[in-house]
Protein backbone atom coordinates (compact mmCIF):
# COMPACT_ATOMS: atom_id res chain seq x y z
CA UNK A 1 0.00 0.00 0.00
CA UNK A 2 1.46 3.62 -0.80
CA UNK A 3 2.31 5.74 2.25
CA UNK A 4 0.08 8.78 2.96
CA UNK A 5 1.66 12.30 3.16
CA UNK A 6 4.82 12.80 1.24
CA UNK A 7 5.92 10.02 -1.61
CA UNK A 8 9.53 9.71 -2.79
CA UNK A 9 8.78 8.68 -6.59
CA UNK A 10 11.16 8.44 -9.45
CA UNK A 11 9.82 9.52 -13.19
CA UNK A 12 11.10 8.22 -16.31
CA UNK A 13 10.69 10.17 -20.02
CA UNK A 14 12.06 9.19 -23.24
CA UNK A 15 10.57 11.76 -25.53
CA UNK A 16 10.02 12.27 -28.93
CA UNK A 17 13.07 13.60 -30.16
CA UNK A 18 14.39 10.25 -29.36
CA UNK A 19 18.00 11.28 -27.71
CA UNK A 20 17.50 9.04 -24.49
CA UNK A 21 15.87 8.90 -21.08
CA UNK A 22 15.59 11.31 -18.33
CA UNK A 23 15.07 10.38 -15.03
CA UNK A 24 14.15 12.35 -12.01
CA UNK A 25 13.32 12.19 -8.45
CA UNK A 26 10.40 14.82 -6.52
CA UNK A 27 9.14 14.73 -3.06
CA UNK A 28 5.46 15.03 -3.26
CA UNK A 29 1.82 14.09 -1.69
CA UNK A 30 0.47 14.43 -5.07
CA UNK A 31 -0.64 18.10 -4.59
CA UNK A 32 2.54 20.15 -3.69
CA UNK A 33 6.19 19.40 -4.00
CA UNK A 34 8.16 18.85 -1.35
CA UNK A 35 11.72 18.96 -3.10
CA UNK A 36 13.81 17.56 -5.97
CA UNK A 37 16.52 14.66 -5.89
CA UNK A 38 18.97 13.21 -7.69
CA UNK A 39 18.42 13.15 -11.94
CA UNK A 40 20.07 10.82 -14.43
CA UNK A 41 19.85 10.94 -18.00
CA UNK A 42 20.73 7.56 -20.12
CA UNK A 43 21.64 8.52 -24.33
CA UNK A 44 20.44 6.43 -26.82
CA UNK A 45 23.19 5.25 -28.99
CA UNK A 46 23.15 6.07 -33.00
CA UNK A 47 22.08 2.66 -33.57
CA UNK A 48 19.13 2.91 -30.97
CA UNK A 49 17.99 5.93 -31.86
CA UNK A 50 17.32 4.50 -35.32
CA UNK A 51 15.68 1.90 -34.34
CA UNK A 52 13.36 3.70 -32.67
CA UNK A 53 12.65 6.87 -35.56
CA UNK A 54 12.26 3.67 -37.60
CA UNK A 55 9.80 1.98 -35.24
CA UNK A 56 8.10 5.16 -35.30
CA UNK A 57 4.00 4.90 -36.44
CA UNK A 58 3.98 1.30 -35.07
CA UNK A 59 0.91 0.15 -33.20
CA UNK A 60 0.76 -2.06 -29.81
CA UNK A 61 -0.20 -4.98 -32.72
CA UNK A 62 2.65 -4.25 -35.00
CA UNK A 63 5.71 -3.24 -33.35
CA UNK A 64 8.66 -5.53 -32.90
CA UNK A 65 9.38 -7.18 -29.82
CA UNK A 66 13.19 -6.04 -29.80
CA UNK A 67 12.16 -2.77 -30.27
CA UNK A 68 9.83 -2.73 -27.25
CA UNK A 69 12.94 -4.68 -25.48
CA UNK A 70 15.45 -2.29 -26.14
CA UNK A 71 12.81 1.01 -24.87
CA UNK A 72 12.65 -1.52 -21.37
CA UNK A 73 16.47 -1.93 -21.06
CA UNK A 74 17.43 1.29 -21.60
CA UNK A 75 14.76 2.28 -18.66
CA UNK A 76 16.15 -0.22 -16.54
CA UNK A 77 19.67 1.20 -17.05
CA UNK A 78 18.66 4.71 -16.57
CA UNK A 79 16.29 3.82 -13.17
CA UNK A 80 19.53 1.62 -11.38
CA UNK A 81 21.11 3.06 -8.69
CA UNK A 82 18.52 5.10 -7.06
CA UNK A 83 17.75 4.46 -3.09
CA UNK A 84 14.74 5.34 -1.18
CA UNK A 85 12.22 4.70 -4.10
CA UNK A 86 8.47 4.16 -2.91
CA UNK A 87 6.78 4.82 -6.61
CA UNK A 88 8.03 4.87 -10.35
CA UNK A 89 6.00 6.50 -13.19
CA UNK A 90 6.98 4.74 -16.71
CA UNK A 91 5.91 7.05 -19.60
CA UNK A 92 6.96 4.80 -22.33
CA UNK A 93 8.10 5.72 -25.67
CA UNK A 94 5.28 7.34 -28.02
CA UNK A 95 5.52 5.30 -31.29
CA UNK A 96 1.86 6.62 -32.47
CA UNK A 97 -0.43 9.12 -31.32
CA UNK A 98 -3.90 9.26 -32.86
CA UNK A 99 -6.55 9.87 -30.73
CA UNK A 100 -9.28 10.69 -32.95
CA UNK A 101 -8.66 7.24 -34.29
CA UNK A 102 -6.40 4.11 -32.99
CA UNK A 103 -5.95 6.24 -29.96
CA UNK A 104 -2.21 6.29 -28.68
CA UNK A 105 0.59 4.18 -28.29
CA UNK A 106 3.60 4.33 -25.83
CA UNK A 107 5.70 1.57 -26.43
CA UNK A 108 6.90 -0.71 -22.81
CA UNK A 109 5.41 -2.77 -20.63
CA UNK A 110 5.34 -1.66 -16.63
CA UNK A 111 4.66 -4.78 -15.07
CA UNK A 112 8.02 -6.32 -16.49
CA UNK A 113 9.33 -2.66 -15.32
CA UNK A 114 8.18 -3.54 -11.83
CA UNK A 115 9.44 -7.04 -11.49
CA UNK A 116 12.58 -6.04 -12.87
CA UNK A 117 12.77 -2.67 -10.44
CA UNK A 118 11.05 -4.27 -7.42
CA UNK A 119 9.12 -1.41 -7.39
CA UNK A 120 5.52 -0.27 -8.15
CA UNK A 121 5.30 1.28 -11.04
CA UNK A 122 2.22 3.49 -12.66
CA UNK A 123 1.97 3.47 -16.83
CA UNK A 124 0.06 3.78 -19.88
CA UNK A 125 -0.75 7.28 -18.81
CA UNK A 126 -2.35 8.38 -21.75
CA UNK A 127 -5.27 5.51 -23.12
CA UNK A 128 -7.52 6.44 -20.23
CA UNK A 129 -7.76 10.28 -21.37
CA UNK A 130 -8.03 9.17 -24.92
CA UNK A 131 -10.61 6.88 -24.21
CA UNK A 132 -12.94 9.38 -22.44
CA UNK A 133 -12.51 11.48 -25.88
CA UNK A 134 -9.69 13.51 -24.80
CA UNK A 135 -6.06 14.24 -26.89
CA UNK A 136 -4.44 11.96 -24.01
CA UNK A 137 -1.75 15.40 -24.20
CA UNK A 138 -0.13 16.92 -23.15
CA UNK A 139 0.00 15.54 -19.51
CA UNK A 140 2.60 17.66 -17.93
CA UNK A 141 0.49 20.49 -17.32
CA UNK A 142 -1.07 19.55 -14.14
CA UNK A 143 2.71 18.97 -12.62
CA UNK A 144 2.96 23.00 -13.89
CA UNK A 145 0.08 23.82 -11.81
CA UNK A 146 2.41 22.47 -9.07
CA UNK A 147 5.35 24.47 -10.16
CA UNK A 148 3.72 27.58 -10.45
CA UNK A 149 2.64 27.39 -7.07
CA UNK A 150 6.48 26.09 -6.36
CA UNK A 151 7.79 29.08 -7.75
CA UNK A 152 5.54 31.58 -6.06
CA UNK A 153 4.13 33.14 -9.20
CA UNK A 154 1.92 36.04 -8.95
CA UNK A 155 -0.12 35.67 -11.99
CA UNK A 156 -0.76 33.71 -14.57
CA UNK A 157 2.16 32.44 -16.18
CA UNK A 158 2.88 29.88 -19.10
CA UNK A 159 5.58 26.70 -19.52
CA UNK A 160 6.40 25.75 -23.14
CA UNK A 161 7.85 22.85 -23.57
CA UNK A 162 10.40 22.22 -26.72
CA UNK A 163 10.78 18.66 -27.44
CA UNK A 164 10.08 17.13 -30.90
CA UNK A 165 7.00 18.32 -30.45
CA UNK A 166 6.31 21.98 -28.84
CA UNK A 167 3.33 21.90 -25.73
CA UNK A 168 1.96 24.75 -24.26
CA UNK A 169 0.48 25.26 -20.38
CA UNK A 170 -0.79 28.45 -19.38
CA UNK A 171 -1.54 28.15 -15.66
CA UNK A 172 -3.30 30.30 -13.10
CA UNK A 173 -1.95 29.92 -9.95
CA UNK A 174 -4.61 31.37 -8.18
CA UNK A 175 -7.05 29.06 -8.42
CA UNK A 176 -6.93 25.89 -6.25
CA UNK A 177 -6.58 22.94 -8.32
CA UNK A 178 -5.42 22.10 -10.91
CA UNK A 179 -9.09 20.78 -12.20
CA UNK A 180 -10.40 24.26 -10.94
CA UNK A 181 -12.22 25.78 -13.65
CA UNK A 182 -9.90 28.53 -15.61
CA UNK A 183 -6.76 26.63 -13.56
CA UNK A 184 -4.97 25.36 -16.90
CA UNK A 185 -5.45 25.52 -20.71
CA UNK A 186 -3.04 23.07 -22.69
CA UNK A 187 -2.05 22.20 -25.88
CA UNK A 188 0.67 20.74 -28.90
CA UNK A 189 1.65 23.85 -30.05
CA UNK A 190 3.17 22.40 -33.28
CA UNK A 191 6.15 20.69 -34.08
CA UNK A 192 9.54 21.85 -32.51
CA UNK A 193 12.87 19.70 -32.47
CA UNK A 194 11.99 16.55 -34.28
CA UNK A 195 11.79 17.69 -37.80
CA UNK A 196 14.96 20.32 -36.95
CA UNK A 197 16.58 17.21 -36.13
CA UNK A 198 15.38 14.95 -38.79
CA UNK A 199 16.69 17.29 -41.27
CA UNK A 200 20.27 17.55 -39.82
CA UNK A 201 20.49 13.86 -39.53
CA UNK A 202 19.65 13.55 -43.30
CA UNK A 203 21.58 16.24 -44.83
CA UNK A 204 24.64 16.25 -42.49
CA UNK A 205 24.45 13.37 -40.26
CA UNK A 206 24.22 14.76 -37.18
CA UNK A 207 21.38 14.78 -34.25
CA UNK A 208 20.38 18.03 -33.85
CA UNK A 209 21.41 21.94 -34.53
CA UNK A 210 24.03 22.18 -31.59
CA UNK A 211 23.25 25.73 -30.21
CA UNK A 212 21.25 26.51 -33.41
CA UNK A 213 24.48 27.49 -35.32
CA UNK A 214 23.47 26.24 -38.29
CA UNK A 215 20.27 28.46 -38.53
CA UNK A 216 21.89 31.24 -37.10
CA UNK A 217 23.90 31.10 -40.52
CA UNK A 218 20.56 30.78 -42.79
CA UNK A 219 17.90 33.25 -43.33
CA UNK A 220 13.84 32.26 -42.85
CA UNK A 221 12.09 31.90 -46.22
CA UNK A 222 8.78 33.22 -46.09
CA UNK A 223 7.24 31.55 -48.78
CA UNK A 224 7.44 27.89 -46.66
CA UNK A 225 6.92 29.54 -43.63
CA UNK A 226 3.52 31.03 -45.21
CA UNK A 227 2.70 27.50 -46.20
CA UNK A 228 3.75 26.25 -42.87
CA UNK A 229 1.30 27.88 -41.15
CA UNK A 230 -1.67 27.87 -43.51
CA UNK A 231 -1.85 24.30 -42.34
CA UNK A 232 -5.75 23.07 -40.81
CA UNK A 233 -3.85 22.37 -37.08
CA UNK A 234 -3.37 26.11 -36.53
CA UNK A 235 -6.92 27.22 -37.26
CA UNK A 236 -7.99 24.25 -34.40
CA UNK A 237 -9.13 25.52 -30.88
CA UNK A 238 -7.35 24.00 -28.25
CA UNK A 239 -6.83 21.64 -26.68
CA UNK A 240 -5.08 19.70 -29.64
CA UNK A 241 -2.47 17.52 -29.51
CA UNK A 242 -0.48 15.84 -32.83
CA UNK A 243 1.61 13.01 -33.04
CA UNK A 244 5.54 13.47 -33.99
CA UNK A 245 5.54 13.09 -37.46
CA UNK A 246 2.51 15.01 -38.53
CA UNK A 247 4.28 17.49 -40.07
CA UNK A 248 6.71 15.35 -41.81
CA UNK A 249 5.72 17.53 -45.17
CA UNK A 250 8.19 20.37 -43.67
CA UNK A 251 11.17 18.54 -44.91
CA UNK A 252 8.93 18.91 -48.29
CA UNK A 253 8.72 22.58 -47.82
CA UNK A 254 12.80 23.13 -47.07
CA UNK A 255 13.73 20.57 -49.88
CA UNK A 256 15.25 23.50 -52.67
CA UNK A 257 16.92 25.44 -49.82
CA UNK A 258 20.60 25.24 -48.60
CA UNK A 259 21.22 23.69 -45.26
CA UNK A 260 21.63 27.00 -43.20
CA UNK A 261 18.30 28.45 -45.03
CA UNK A 262 16.58 25.20 -44.03
CA UNK A 263 17.75 24.96 -40.75
CA UNK A 264 16.84 28.45 -39.97
CA UNK A 265 13.44 28.52 -41.51
CA UNK A 266 12.11 24.92 -39.56
CA UNK A 267 13.52 26.84 -36.67
CA UNK A 268 11.18 29.41 -37.74
CA UNK A 269 8.54 27.53 -38.28
CA UNK A 270 8.65 25.58 -34.55
CA UNK A 271 8.86 29.63 -33.33
CA UNK A 272 6.01 30.64 -35.18
CA UNK A 273 3.74 27.56 -34.23
CA UNK A 274 4.34 29.03 -30.64
CA UNK A 275 3.52 32.71 -31.62
CA UNK A 276 0.33 31.40 -32.56
CA UNK A 277 -0.60 29.02 -29.69
CA UNK A 278 0.09 32.55 -27.60
CA UNK A 279 -3.36 34.38 -29.23
CA UNK A 280 -5.14 31.35 -27.06
CA UNK A 281 -3.96 32.18 -24.01
CA UNK A 282 -6.96 33.47 -21.72
CA UNK A 283 -4.81 36.35 -20.40
CA UNK A 284 -1.45 37.43 -21.03
CA UNK A 285 1.42 35.60 -18.89
CA UNK A 286 3.75 37.45 -17.36
CA UNK A 287 6.28 35.12 -18.22
CA UNK A 288 7.24 32.71 -21.05
CA UNK A 289 9.24 29.56 -19.17
CA UNK A 290 10.87 27.56 -21.50
CA UNK A 291 11.95 23.62 -20.86
CA UNK A 292 13.14 20.96 -23.06
CA UNK A 293 16.15 21.02 -25.81
CA UNK A 294 14.78 23.91 -27.62
CA UNK A 295 15.72 26.47 -24.53
CA UNK A 296 19.26 25.61 -25.74
CA UNK A 297 19.10 26.62 -28.78
CA UNK A 298 19.57 30.64 -28.56
CA UNK A 299 18.70 30.96 -32.42
CA UNK A 300 15.13 29.69 -31.42
CA UNK A 301 14.64 31.42 -28.17
CA UNK A 302 15.89 34.84 -29.63
CA UNK A 303 12.92 34.09 -32.56
CA UNK A 304 10.55 33.35 -29.60
CA UNK A 305 11.36 36.60 -27.62
CA UNK A 306 11.12 38.73 -30.59
CA UNK A 307 7.28 37.41 -31.37
CA UNK A 308 6.07 37.11 -28.26
CA UNK A 309 4.75 40.24 -25.55
CA UNK A 310 6.13 39.04 -22.45
CA UNK A 311 9.76 37.92 -21.65
CA UNK A 312 10.57 34.80 -22.79
CA UNK A 313 13.25 32.81 -20.58
CA UNK A 314 14.53 28.58 -19.79
CA UNK A 315 13.12 27.57 -16.40
CA UNK A 316 16.57 27.84 -15.24
CA UNK A 317 15.64 31.34 -14.20
CA UNK A 318 13.17 30.47 -11.66
CA UNK A 319 15.73 27.76 -10.55
CA UNK A 320 13.71 25.08 -11.74
CA UNK A 321 15.30 22.24 -14.32
CA UNK A 322 14.61 22.11 -18.07
CA UNK A 323 16.03 18.59 -18.91
CA UNK A 324 14.46 17.16 -16.18
CA UNK A 325 11.11 18.46 -15.58
CA UNK A 326 9.20 16.15 -17.98
CA UNK A 327 10.63 13.24 -16.15
CA UNK A 328 9.28 14.83 -12.69
CA UNK A 329 6.47 15.57 -14.42
CA UNK A 330 5.90 11.58 -14.50
CA UNK A 331 7.03 11.07 -11.42
CA UNK A 332 4.22 13.66 -9.99
CA UNK A 333 1.53 12.12 -11.86
CA UNK A 334 2.63 8.91 -10.69
CA UNK A 335 2.26 9.35 -6.96
CA UNK A 336 -1.62 10.95 -8.06
CA UNK A 337 -2.31 7.80 -10.15
CA UNK A 338 -1.41 5.73 -7.03
CA UNK A 339 -3.55 8.11 -4.80
CA UNK A 340 -6.36 8.51 -7.24
CA UNK A 341 -5.83 11.96 -7.88
CA UNK A 342 -7.35 13.53 -11.61
CA UNK A 343 -4.22 13.73 -14.07
CA UNK A 344 -6.18 15.53 -16.78
CA UNK A 345 -9.42 17.69 -17.44
CA UNK A 346 -11.25 19.46 -19.95
CA UNK A 347 -8.77 22.44 -20.04
CA UNK A 348 -5.69 20.13 -20.60
CA UNK A 349 -6.98 16.96 -23.06
CA UNK A 350 -10.42 18.07 -24.03
CA UNK A 351 -11.40 14.99 -21.97
CA UNK A 352 -14.66 14.98 -21.51
CA UNK A 353 -14.70 14.35 -17.46
CA UNK A 354 -12.10 14.77 -15.10
CA UNK A 355 -9.99 11.66 -15.77
CA UNK A 356 -6.80 9.92 -13.37
CA UNK A 357 -5.29 7.97 -16.32
CA UNK A 358 -2.57 5.06 -15.49
CA UNK A 359 -2.25 1.51 -14.76
CA UNK A 360 -0.13 0.54 -11.26
CA UNK A 361 1.57 -2.45 -11.04
CA UNK A 362 3.16 -4.20 -8.44
CA UNK A 363 6.21 -6.12 -9.09
CA UNK A 364 5.43 -10.28 -8.69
Amino acid sequence: MLKSGTVRALGAMSGTSLDGVDVAVIDTDGHTISGFGDTQYHPYSDHERAVLHGALGQWQDTVGDGVVALIEDAHVAAMTGFDGIDLVGFHGQTLAHDPAGRGTHQAGDGQRLANRLGLPVVWDFRSADVRLGGQGAPLAPFYHFALAKWIKADGPVAFLNLGGVGNLTWVDPSKATPESAGALLAFDTGPANAPINDLMQQRRGEPFDRDGRLAARGAVVTGALELFLDDPYFYKMPPKSLDRNAFDQMLDLVRELDDADAAATMTGMAASAVMRAMEHCPAAPGTLLVCGGGRKNPTMMAMLQAGVDCPVQPVEAVGLDGDMLEAQAFAYLAVRVAKGLPTSCAGTTGVRATVGGGILSRPN
